[in-house]
């Protein structure tokens, strides 16, 4: 295992754990996964932050990541919370299963830091049945001019220190160019860093 795969991880959970107890932010994660069924696939998965909110019969559940430290700590997480996961590491640009294979894909704050959306959102429909469902959270650019302007600024410093992500991506756009959403929150996260308060969370159909 590479530095950065011992590395990421913790620093992922060092630095969102104490988040992760905050009200709104279980809102949102709960809103998220609430309408997950059947066969689940959700990519990028991290640590396992998602893994607290899913409904109790989300049984048939795979998490993929990049990293295998990641999902070595989702593991660890699920087994706390007596929830059995399967895990793969692998890019969610490039996903290891048949077309047509999961009746449900959650994706949260990972559109950001891919290096093609194009490519991952086409990924993910590819696995998706007909009819199926993606569940997305992700923070996105801002509608404010003055705040879009210091995402752009401050997108080169960022995307350095935080593994990747982009500030400034208008994703919608390119989530509405691959699904159908068909339930859509826009509004910004009550804390962090205002060039990534912007979000949107929605659920989209294949």
């Amino acid at each position: 295992m590479g530095l950065r795969d011992r590395i990421a991880p913790w620093l992922l959970d060092t630095a969102g754990g104490s988040m992760e107890k905050k009200p709104d932010i279980i809102a949102g994660r709960t809103k998220l996964v609430a309408p997950a069924q059947g066969r689940i696939l959700e990519v990028g998965a991290g640590t396992g932050f998602n893994l607290p909110h899913y409904p109790a019969d989300a049984t048939d559940l795979t998490l993929t990541d990049g990293l295998a430290g990641m999902l070595s700590r989702a593991q660890k997480r699920a087994a706390k919370l007596d929830r059995t996961v399967t895990t793969t590491t692998a890019s969610v640009e490039a996903l290891p299963f048949e077309d047509k294979t999961f009746d449900t894909v959650v994706g949260s704050l990972l559109l950001c830091s891919v290096d093609d959306q194009d490519t991952a959102l086409g990924e993910i429909r590819r696995v998706l049945k007909p009819g199926g469902q993606y569940l997305f959270l992700e923070h996105v650019r801002s509608d404010d001019p003055k705040v879009a302007k210091k995402q752009d600024s401050l997108e080169g410093i960022w995307t350095a220190l935080c593994f990747g992500c982009h500030p400034n991506r208008d994703t919608l756009p390119r989530i509405e160019s691959t699904f159908e959403v068909a339930e859509l929150e826009q509004s910004e996260m009550p804390m962090g860093p205002k060039i990534v308060r912007p979000y949107v969370l929605g659920r989209a159909v294949a």
